[in-house]
């Protein structure tokens, strides 16, 4: 795709001109029976509506490919703009096919990797109702069945080691760069007991010690929850997070029998924000609490250094970006092809992004994919 060329542009003076349609409703969040309390045509100070408005536009008439802009701000989806783009469409027996949507706020969006993190509030959900002990469950006493791979070293593996992508296990990651058939999370799909896959991969370094990022380790996390709770991941999500949150509209697909934590899930925008907020509120969705706080706290807190000075929690992203010359930090949902759910707490800001650039991972389009997060941050109105 043709990405210099709205890189430059967005690197410049991105919020002066203001969208012309901005008075007409630009953006303004659709009344829906979805629990979502939403803001006015003024914006009611929440956001810069104009500032939005011009970025978006920009966005429409771009090769950027985003899918969808949603921003939320003190309990209230404050802004929301759908676009029409290329996506990779599963197809009905095997495979994906790339056609042209035009998104609503109807339409399920591949989530990638933001799987992982909803995978996460799964865990402690299972945690507060006694289902798991705790994050320091060695490994194996999950998988007795797989007794004989454990070793001294794999025996230091616990449930932290696998939320944080510190295992010390060997791993190669599918990226457009390894081709198809050549990463290991093709090999454990296409082996017949995945959990025996990744746990008999070689010892590299002691558990906890390195971040690997590893879509295996949401496999173990997948099993897991089925073992702990008796359930699938999907129906234990869609009982006890999805169901609260008034989320009625997902699909999860799943491998062997067990659901696909790692990338498998589908949601609407507003559904990603719902996840955000979620976070944000620590725990609470509409005065009900569906994940303690205590797991929230310790979910998204640094854990271990990541990766592009990033840090990671229990399956959550923690991240810096600046606004008015000061550093904020927040909390991020991120998946393969420009799928993000940021939270900036001391804004009381969620922002959900879906687009569809799945195959390139250029420095030119990580920036595109976090430069939609830095203009929102500019739509904030300042203190009075």
């Amino acid at each position: 795709m043709r990405r210099r060329q709205f890189i430059s542009f967005l690197g410049g003076a991105v919020l002066a001109p203001l969208c012309a349609n901005a008075a007409d409703g630009c953006g303004v969040p659709l009344e829906r029976d979805d629990g979502w309390p939403v803001g006015s045509v003024t914006g009611n100070g929440l956001v810069s509506r104009e500032a939005l408005c011009g970025m978006v536009d920009r966005l429409a008439s771009s090769d950027a490919n985003i899918h969808a802009v949603l921003v939320a701000r003190d309990g209230k989806l404050a802004f929301e703009r759908y676009f029409k783009g290329a996506d990779e469409i599963p197809g009905r027996i095997y495979g994906r096919r790339v056609e042209t949507v035009a998104f609503d706020a109807d339409t399920l969006h591949d989530m990638k990797s933001v799987s992982k993190s909803v995978a996460s509030l799964a865990v402690g959900i299972a945690i507060d109702r006694g289902l798991i002990r705790s994050v320091d469950e060695p490994i194996f006493s999950f998988f007795p069945e797989l007794a004989d791979l454990r070793s001294p070293e794999k025996d230091r593996i616990r449930l932290a080691h696998v939320l944080t992508m510190s295992m010390g296990l060997k791993w190669v990651e599918a990226t457009p760069a390894t081709g198809d058939y050549d990463n290991d999370e093709t090999r454990m799909h296409m082996a017949w007991d995945p959990c025996r896959y990744v746990l008999g991969l070689p010892v590299t370094a002691a558990a906890g010690q390195e971040f690997l990022y590893n879509t295996g380790a949401l496999t173990l996390v997948s099993a897991i929850i089925r073992k702990a709770t008796g359930r699938p991941l999907d129906e234990f999500a869609r009982e006890t997070l999805f169901e609260p949150l008034g989320i009625t509209s997902t699909a999860w697909g799943r491998y062997r029998g067990d659901t696909d934590a790692g990338a498998g899930l589908r949601l609407r925008p507003r559904d990603m924000a719902k996840i955000g907020q979620l976070v944000l509120a620590g725990g609470r969705w509409n005065d009900r609490q569906v994940v303690s706080k205590a797991w929230i706290d310790a979910s998204t807190a640094e854990m271990i250094k990541g990766t592009d000075d990033q840090s990671y929690g229990y399956l959550w992203w923690r991240g810096q970006a600046r606004l008015n010359g000061r550093k904020v930090n927040w909390i991020g949902a991120l998946g393969r092809g420009g799928q993000s759910i940021r939270i900036v707490r001391e804004l009381d800001l969620v922002v959900a992004v879906t687009a569809g650039y799945y195959q390139d991972y250029s420095p030119q389009a990580s920036r595109l994919q976090f430069s939609v997060f830095r203009d929102v941050l500019r739509a904030i109105p300042p203190p009075a």
